[in-house]
């Protein structure tokens, strides 16, 4: 008698070798996880732990960071550059927007500037001052040479000597003519100016320079009120000082009773950048006098000026918008000034000719209070929008952040190195979480809970303020004491879902490197229960590569779960699958 021969169940092996990082969604492909830890794509496609971080230095009560050719910071209301403490002290409590323009390192909202190549050059970009005393008013030429006029009235005068100034004032108008010997002709001067003077014991030398645009009041020749361009500035302790600007007198006088006050300032600014040489800022607001929503730039080269208007290519230049909303970020993207709001990206072509054109694009534009995540990776500019992490290259934006599921984040800060983009952000729990883009091969990492509060490239590093310690770090591990071993985690989503019947996983092989004197623990869940078993562990043997093999008991589903610390290579996870029946 013969028996029935029994079917052996058919098994098969599924190795993954290839490690796609963070999925956090329900269906993910093989290779990705749910959840991770401190994991990095260095090595793909193996499996890594990051590199351990720098420390390099605490910093009390930061406020910004800036790359340079050294790190530059705010703390303690001080500028540090390179680790050392400068002059400009005594800035107000706050995060800072540090922008670099030449040398110079630019502090908002403080509004000062210091310069990295000559330390005794620093102080504010506004300049104030009130005179006292009289005030002398003498119209003269451009260079503020005073005029000496020989006549006034509607007729010219007779036998004038060359040079010899006359007014005419035929018609009722005021023209200022010169008398030319050469061409035997009144020549008309076109543009008078008018030299005021006061005593400032060189202060004004100091705060004003050639071509400022300032805005004068208190004087009794309302001509002379408003805005106007200081054409000559000059004296010094001991002489008096003056200032050069256009203006009409008949003829000098003096003024003993009013107080005059020239001032320099910046308009309100939200968000600032630099590009093509100029400070370009936004403001969507009321200035105290009326509603606002502009763009500025500065004058060429010049940070402090923003009313400079001489008939140049190189003035300053303002534009009103039209689009509603607050300004929610602004950066140089590609040699181009770029302004955002949470619906528009507007982009100014900037013209040689000073004929500057402004853009605008009806999409995904920059969430509020995630200015600081705008960051430029190789020539693309990632950006946080409201729903998602978005790649904008000119076009249109395009989401890259799928992998991070359907969380909501906020308050982004970004920064970037090769082509890793770097980004810290809070989840609707309050939870902060820093995710890194690894924009070549298209996958995310979740690396720790590290809120940062800013970042910024020095050379070979990428730094970055912990928002929470103050602690000044360095991500790539170059610089400053390195962190103790990392603890690290990677979790699967659902396994062995592919087919409707139960499943006996015999066994899961994991071939990993583990650094001498780490450790990694395995844990499984099963058919979405609540507890993580223990599975198996296995201490680091240095260079030696390990097979740690993992049984499973039968089930419908489960997820497995690496955990431990120190430096990890994993090469592969092989599951050992055999289809079983319907039944439990």
């Amino acid at each position: 008698m013969f028996y029935p021969r029994l079917k052996p169940l058919r098994s098969r092996r599924v190795t993954t070798d290839r490690f796609r990082g963070y999925e956090h969604r329900l269906h993910i492909p093989d290779g990705a996880f749910f959840e991770t830890r401190n994991l990095s794509g260095d090595q793909y496609p193996l499996l890594a732990s990051r590199r351990p971080r720098g420390l390099v230095a605490s910093l009390e009560n930061p406020g910004g960071l800036l790359e340079k050719d050294a790190p530059c910071w705010v703390a303690e209301g001080t500028l540090y550059v390179n680790g050392l403490a400068t002059a400009l002290t005594g800035l107000a409590p706050g995060e800072k927007q540090l922008v670099s323009m030449g040398a110079y390192v630019l502090i908002f909202p403080d509004k000062v500037y210091y310069n990295t190549a000559d330390p005794a050059d620093w102080g504010s970009m506004e300049a104030s001052f009130k005179t006292l005393g009289a005030v002398t008013y003498t119209p003269c030429s451009v260079d503020g040479e005073a005029y000496t006029v020989g006549s006034i009235g509607p007729q010219e005068p007779a036998a004038p000597e060359n040079g010899e100034i006359w007014i005419d004032t035929a018609d009722g108008a005021t023209v200022y003519r010169q008398w030319s010997q050469v061409s035997l002709l009144w020549v008309e001067i076109e543009t008078v100016y008018t030299r005021i003077g006061f005593t400032s014991r060189g202060e004004i030398p100091r705060l004003f320079r050639q071509y400022d645009g300032v805005s004068i009041s208190g004087s009794q020749k309302e001509e002379l009120n408003g805005e106007k361009i200081l054409y000559a500035v000059g004296g010094d302790e001991d002489t008096d000082d003056y200032v050069v600007v256009a203006g009409l007198l008949r003829e000098a006088y003096t003024d003993e009773g009013k107080q005059l006050k020239l001032e320099r300032k910046l308009p309100p600014m939200d968000y600032v950048c630099e590009c093509q040489n100029r400070l370009w800022g936004c403001f969507y607001g009321s200035d105290g006098e009326k509603n606002l929503n502009e763009i500025y730039c500065s004058a060429l080269g010049d940070f402090r000026n923003f009313r400079q208007y001489l008939g140049l290519s190189t003035d300053a230049w303002t534009v009103s918008v039209g689009s509603d909303g607050p300004w929610t970020g602004a950066v140089n993207y590609l040699g181009s000034p770029t302004f955002f709001k949470e619906n528009r990206i507007h982009r100014v072509s900037v013209s040689s000719g000073g004929a500057h054109r402004l853009e605008e694009t009806v999409c995904r534009g920059v969430q509020r209070g995630s200015h600081k995540s705008l960051c430029v990776v190789g020539e693309t500019l990632l950006y946080k929008s409201r729903t998602e992490v978005c790649a904008w290259q000119g076009g249109f934006p395009q989401s890259v952040s799928g992998a991070l599921g359907e969380k909501n984040y906020y308050e982004a800060v970004a920064g970037s190195i090769g082509e890793k983009y770097y980004i810290s952000m809070r989840n609707d729990a309050e939870v902060w979480n820093l995710f890194v883009y690894d924009l070549g091969k298209g996958l995310w990492y979740r690396e720790d809970g590290l809120h940062a509060l800013c970042f910024a490239r020095c050379g070979d590093s990428l730094l970055c303020i912990d928002a929470r310690t103050g602690k000044l770090w360095d991500l790539q591990g170059a610089a400053g004491e390195q962190e103790t071993p990392i603890s690290w985690l990677a979790e699967t989503g659902v396994q062995s879902y592919e087919t409707a019947d139960r499943k006996c996983l015999t066994r899961f092989d994991c071939k990993l490197q583990l650094a001498r004197g780490g450790w990694m623990k395995v844990f499984l869940n099963y058919d979405s229960g609540e507890d993580w078993l223990p599975a198996g562990e296995i201490e680091g043997r240095g260079l030696e590569t390990v097979l740690l093999p993992v049984r499973p008991r039968r089930c419908d589903h489960l997820r497995l779960r690496l955990e431990g610390e120190g430096e990890l290579r994993l090469f592969s996870i092989t599951r050992k699958l055999r289809k079983g029946s319907d039944l439990p």
